[in-house]
């Protein structure tokens, strides 16, 4: 028999004052926006609530068809006894008091806007079928109470309008204040993203790997190899046939591929059949790829089929999260510098095409989250690309030009720069937004393919299997209208 711990209901009253929390809860407490996240000797701040990992929570409402309105999954039954959040509400905006003393507080047009039951939200579809439009600006619920599956809201229509908002949803999406994940009525929150940990030269004794026969026979194994590209930035597969079809086999385990002025899947040698350095045998400083683009490239895969008759040629992997966070405690001017002007690139090789990134007057080096400026989320550089900087001001010409000296200087360290020779059988995947990669000069005939992957397309992928597998590895048959990713 399970038992709960009921709080009294506490229904809305709009003739009254905003009923009290309870005593020793401060209504008015708020947490901390953000905590620290470990990313390997450097510390960069992240709200603590980013994860994207998908959940099934009691109230989910599962349905094979659109027109299973009707049709409710039963909760998971609690295996304990447990307290249920505190629920308040005003004349604007309901409060829920959680087990940890902090309060969130909803507007009454957010919750209703935010319904997921299957007349407001498509349970196949996963889209919004409520008409936000239709919605009166001032409204309030008729009712609102806390039960285990959830927070239920009743809204004043004819006939009432029940919605029912599940504890780790609301806790996941609290914007009044942001607050941190935790166990409620019961409901574990997600599990967390694993941190991203930054290197330097040293990963050599232990580079992220997995075996070819893995990821392309088992799910839950193309999981565990995007979950090291996302925390490393780059991961090798092992035992690869070195041929063409199987190499595009394995990237299309992650998604399809992008196709670019270089052709969907690319099999080459330095031949110069592009108006790119990449097609000859010189050296390659360390770069990412695309940076003449709008929407660069998100992952990039290389495969080295044969080496003939030649030496040299090795491949140079550069963490540049590493990077800037050196260059960040070092020179934090020049990180400032390299966060704000804005760099044109083009990429005029080829005489059928001119491409340069939008917009024209460029992007960032360093590019941070617009809601967290202290979390970098792309390093966008390629030297041999960039364009004329006629956007500087004069008192910044200088002091840019000694801030990209500053960020050479930490690319090109022994402890940044990591060195591997390829060989045939060894892929090597990597994410263009963080890791830069180069090679040095060569000589004899080598053959690489590859191909680009586009960034809402790998981690989509990623996305999806972090929906379907839990974090003990065992597969969730549908995903829920409430899953926190969305």
């Amino acid at each position: 028999m399970v038992s709960f711990v009921y709080r009294q209901p506490r229904i809305a009253n709009h003739s009254q004052p905003f009923d009290p929390p309870l005593p020793g809860r401060n209504f008015n407490a708020t947490l901390p926006t953000s905590r620290l996240f470990t990313q390997g000797n450097s510390k960069i701040s992240g709200y603590g609530t980013q994860s994207s990992l998908s959940i099934c929570t009691t109230a989910n409402r599962l349905y094979s068809t659109a027109a299973a309105h009707d049709v409710q999954a039963t909760p998971e039954p609690l295996k304990s006894s447990i307290e249920l959040p505190e629920s308040n509400a005003d004349e604007s905006r309901v409060a829920i008091g959680w087990p940890d003393g902090t309060w969130s507080r909803f507007h009454h047009f957010w919750l209703r806007d935010h319904c997921r039951c299957p007349h407001c939200f498509h349970p196949v579809t996963k889209q919004r079928m409520l008409d936000t439009f239709a919605l009166p600006p001032s409204l309030y619920p008729k009712t609102v109470v806390s039960k285990p599956e959830g927070l239920e809201v009743t809204w004043p229509t004819s006939p009432p309008h029940v919605s029912v908002y599940p504890w780790q949803w609301l806790r996941h999406n609290s914007y009044d204040p942001r607050t941190e994940p935790m166990s409620i009525a019961g409901q574990s929150p997600p599990p967390p993203i694993q941190e991203k940990i930054l290197w330097g030269s040293g990963i050599v004794r232990d580079p992220p790997t997995v075996a070819y026969e893995d990821v392309m026979s088992d799910d839950l194994a193309v999981l565990k190899w995007l979950e090291k590209i996302d925390q490393f930035g780059f991961c090798f597969v092992s035992g690869v046939p070195a041929t063409t079809e199987n190499t595009e086999k394995l990237i299309t385990r992650i998604n399809f591929i992008r196709h670019t002025q270089y052709g969907g899947f690319w099999d080459f040698t330095s031949d110069l059949a592009h108006g790119d350095t990449a097609y000859t045998n010189l050296a390659l400083p360390a770069h990412t790829d695309n940076s003449y683009f709008t929407d660069p490239c998100g992952l990039q895969v290389f495969h080295l089929l044969s080496h003939e008759r030649g030496t040299g040629g090795q491949t140079l992997l550069v963490d540049g999260f590493y990077a800037a966070s050196i260059l960040k405690e070092l020179h934090p001017e020049s990180y400032d510098l390299l966060s704000k002007i804005l760099v044109p690139t083009h990429s005029a090789g080829d005489e059928d095409y001119l491409y340069r990134a939008r917009p024209l007057s460029g992007n960032p080096i360093l590019q941070h989250d617009p809601l967290n400026k202290d979390l970098l989320v792309q390093v966008r550089y390629a030297n041999d690309h960039r364009s004329a900087m006629r956007n500087l001001h004069p008192s910044e010409v200088i002091p840019w030009y000694e801030a990209l000296r500053n960020w050479n200087r930490c690319l090109t360290s022994s402890d940044s720069e990591f060195w591997v020779q390829l060989n045939a059988g060894t892929v090597v995947v990597v994410d263009n937004h963080r890791v830069l990669h180069g090679r040095s000069a060569f000589s004899g005939k080598r053959r690489m393919c590859g191909a680009y992957i586009g960034l809402d397309d790998w981690r989509a992928k990623l996305d999806a299997l972090r929906g379907r597998f839990s974090s003990a590895g065992s597969q969730i048959k549908e995903r829920s209208v409430w899953d926190v990713a969305f």
